[in-house]
Parts: structure tokens; sequence; C-alpha cells
């Protein structure tokens, strides 16, 4: 029997089977897809997710792909232009955007090495109950056969669309519709660190990854059905519209890969955990990623996880229950004024005259404008920016 079984490898699935082998656990790793291999993503890890992959010994592995930090910042709205830095977290200022297929195999080897055994290419079809109705463990096919595994709790991290989370029938525990629609393609020799560019109902943003420069477009959710009609047409548009000094950029540059969209960018908490079972990731919670909270907020979710579970994966299940409401209960105090700033984000709305004359104070000293990235990064909040220093400014 295993201690834990995982559905789902990427960022969430396999940094909770990290810490779980790590802490000595027996851990089973599933996934539909074979690695290394791409998804849909922003790819940006700001500073607190940063400072996980630290504390887990993987940042240097990371850089050492080539993946460029992040630490220089640009913001700019209605003519006020930001640029600095965050002040960091645990002495991490810069960001990260690594190209999925390169973080995610890193994650998953990791696990491999601290002991999890992992079966890619595997479907979970099924969960397996006891006596009392506990989720025991999983039922599914790998390589064409069909196969069963026993385990003390069931971890979904298999994405929005969540198997686990449907099989359970995890209820929906804060829902809201969707706000915006995006897309991005990768550009070869065009410069940039982290650009951000708004306008009414328009998002730009360039973000460095791996040996190119991803450039993404956000648009309100009520125009998808017209912008993916014509996609590339509206995506180029928009940066030209809204960014225009990153377009005449992008003259000199080369796409190099196709453009990808969805419009399907869903905003809830689902009930963290249940006997037998939990969620982390973008299965338990999801937002709009315009603030690209994802990677980060799966770090979180995964440390909160293994935080509340280690040593009592083995003990009286009543014990585990308790970690796993103590686990959700945590989950959801983090994740909620994220997921608040995510929604007044994504609504585009029109930009209102107290935060530009904010912004307009903030650009003027570099001590706030670290602190305005810090909270862009999640690692701050407004009480943190509302100093003697800025109301003097104001």
């Amino acid at each position: 029997m295993f201690d834990a079984i995982v559905v789902g490898a990427r960022v969430a699935g396999s940094a909770t089977a990290l810490m779980l082998a790590r802490t000595g656990h027996r851990v089973l790793v599933l996934d539909r897809a074979t690695f290394p291999s791409d998804t849909l993503s922003t790819h940006l890890i700001h500073q607190p997710g940063v400072a996980a992959l630290a504390r887990w010994g993987l940042l240097d592995e990371l850089r050492r792909t080539g993946c460029p930090p992040l630490d220089h910042v640009v913001y700019e709205v209605a003519g006020i232009r930001v640029e600095g830095c965050g002040r960091g977290v645990e002495g991490q200022r810069a960001a990260y955007a690594p190209r999925r297929h390169v973080l995610d195999h890193l994650m998953l080897e990791a696990a491999a090495r601290a002991g999890a055994e992992i079966r890619q290419g595997c479907r979970v079809t099924a969960l397996t109950y006891d006596d009392t109705g506990r989720v025991n463990g999983v039922e599914g096919t790998h390589a064409g056969k069909a196969f069963r595994a026993a385990s003390r709790l069931v971890i979904g991290a298999d994405g929005m669309r969540s198997t686990v989370a449907e099989l359970v029938r995890a209820p929906f525990t804060a829902q809201h519709p969707r706000l915006t629609c995006a897309y991005y393609s990768y550009w070869q020799d065009l410069p940039a660190s982290l650009e951000l560019h708004e306008a009414p109902a328009r998002w730009v943003a360039a973000v460095a990854t791996h040996d190119a420069t991803l450039v993404l477009t956000y648009f309100p959710q009520s125009r998808f059905d017209e912008v993916r009609a014509d996609a590339e047409r509206h995506h180029l548009r928009q940066v030209r519209e809204t960014a225009p000094e990153l377009y005449e950029r992008l003259q000199s540059a080369t796409r190099v890969e196709r453009l990808r969209g969805t419009g399907d960018q869903q905003n809830y908490f689902r009930q963290a955990s249940g006997p037998g079972w939990a969620l982390v990731g973008d299965a338990g919670h999801h937002k709009d990623s315009i603030t690209a909270r994802g990677i980060s907020d799966a770090y979180l979710q995964a440390e909160l996880l293994v935080r509340h579970v280690q040593g009592r994966l083995d003990a009286d299940p009543a014990l585990l229950d308790q970690a796993l409401t103590g686990y959700g209960e945590e989950r959801d105090a983090a994740l909620l004024p994220g997921y608040e700033a995510t929604l007044a984000v994504g609504r585009l709305d029109e930009q209102h005259p107290q935060r530009l004359a904010l912004l307009r104070a903030i650009r003027k000293d570099p001590e706030l404008t670290s602190i305005y990235f810090d909270m862009v990064a999640g690692a701050a909040t407004i009480g943190d920016l509302y100093t003697p220093k800025l109301l003097a400014l104001l």
C-alpha cells in the first residue's frame, strides 16, 4: 500500500510528491501525459514560488537550464510608467518564467530522485473505497493494462478538469463567472524582461522565457467568440494599440511557434478535502491567469498539504481527516486575497482616477515601487503600501 497516490504530475503534483517522498512516505505519481511535454501556461513563477524552489534545492537547477531571471518589471497604464523590482521573498528578488516542458520535467525528475514512483501515460478511471465510504485507492489503465493501487490518501493534482474532483464530487465553495480570454505565442530576438501594459478592456504582457519572449494578450470574455474567429489579427492589433513600443520591437523579431489561447479561465474554490482525498493546485482552486499566480499558488498548496498530513498518513484516519480539514482552512485563508485581487484585475474595468493617482505617487519613490511590485507578486498587501511616505506623496 502507498501512503499517497498523487494524480497529476505537473507543478502541484510533482511538488507534493517531492516533499512527501523526502519525508519518507511511499508515493505513487500518475499522469496521462508523458514528459517532457507542454501545457497552456503564462509560465511566470512569482517570488513566493521562486523562494519555494530555493527551499527545495531546485532553483539553481532551474537556472542551469538557461531560464533568465526577471529582475526588472515595467508596468504602463494611461501614460504612467512604473518600473523597478520587488523587495523579494527570502532573498529572491527575481521572478522566472520557464517553459513548462522544462519546469514540469525538472520537478518530476526531482520527485523521482526523492523516491516517488512515477507512472506516465497512465489514466485514472475510478477511485476505490473501504466499507466506511473512505477513498482508499485508484483504478485505471497503464500501458494498455488495467491496474488498481491502494493508498491511505489520494491527492488530485490533475488540473482544472480534475478527474479526482469529479469522482469525489467535490463541491464548489466559491465560483465566479469567467472574465477574460487569453492568447500568446513566442518570439525570438525580442528583448524583454517582464512588461505589463494596460488599457481599458485590454492587457498585454511580454515575458522572457527559455530562448524566446512570450507575448500575451487578454480580452474580455464577452469578446471570446469574436476574437477566436480571427485570433491572429486580434492578437497583433491588441499589441499595437495597447503597447505600441513593444509592437515596434516585434517588427524586428521572429515568431517561432503557433498562437495559442483559451477562453476557459474559470474562477473557483472547490472543497479541499474529504475522507481519504485532497485536492491541490488547479484541481481545488483556479483563477484567471491575468495575475499569473497559478504556479506560485500550486507550490503554496503543496507545502501546506504536506505540512498538515506528514506523520499522519499511517495514523488513525480521524487524525488524518482533522489534518486535511486544517489544510483546507489554511488554503482558503491564504489564497482568498489573491483570488479577490485577480477578480478585480480580470474585470478589465476603466482606470479609476484614484488608482492612477496612486501609481503616479508610487513611481516617484523606488521603495514604494518595490512594495507595489511585491503586491503584484502576491508577497505584499495594500496595507504594506500605505506608508506615511505614500500618504505624503498623494
